[in-house]
């Protein structure tokens, strides 16, 4: 959803800065990750959406739920989101966070869907062609989903590769119907 992205991005750009400026990229990583999923709680959300607490007492709350797993920058973070009502915007930011990330380390997560599970030859020759047409490395994420027939599906950032049986079927079938 474009709205949330807009949204975000000024706090995701925010505590990327103060991760490269200190070094910790994955700390940061790991530390968001945890409060969006703690962000998602159907208990955090009920606290967040609680019009008789402060912003000061939400961020508190929240933070105590993430107790020590988070540093005091990120606890700080918290109470930044807290104090302009962005707590539930957290999901993204951590999307946004990941995709500067992935652009600063040069890397790219591939998720790869197959009908069965590809060997190591495949998935070595699969990862150094993505490579070398995406010029970044590849972190190679492999699923198995029974519905495709055959063939292969490559998801990587914002491309989407359809080389599935399921996928050319659908295609031949709206030609015809064109």
């Amino acid at each position: 959803m474009a709205e949330l992205s807009t949204l975000a991005r000024p706090y995701a750009k925010a505590v990327f800065e103060v991760a490269v400026n200190t070094g910790d990229l994955d700390g940061w990583s790991n530390q968001l990750s945890l409060a969006a999923a703690v962000s998602q709680a159907e208990k955090v959300k009920n606290i967040l959406n609680s019009p008789s607490l402060t912003s000061t007492e939400q961020a508190t709350k929240f933070n105590d739920v993430c107790g020590e797993e988070t540093s005091a920058s990120t606890q700080n973070f918290i109470k930044v989101l807290a104090e302009n009502k962005r707590i539930p915007l957290l999901p993204e930011i951590v999307k946004l966070f990941e995709q500067f990330k992935s652009n600063r380390e040069k890397s790219v997560d591939v998720e790869v869907a197959s009908v069965f599970e590809l060997d190591d030859a495949i998935q070595e020759k699969l990862n150094t062609a993505l490579s070398r047409k995406l010029e970044r490395e590849v972190n190679l994420h492999t699923a198995i989903d029974k519905e495709l027939i055959g063939g292969v599906i490559i998801r990587a950032a914002d491309i989407v590769i359809d080389g599935s049986i399921r996928g050319r079927l659908a295609k031949l079938a709206e030609n015809m119907n064109a």
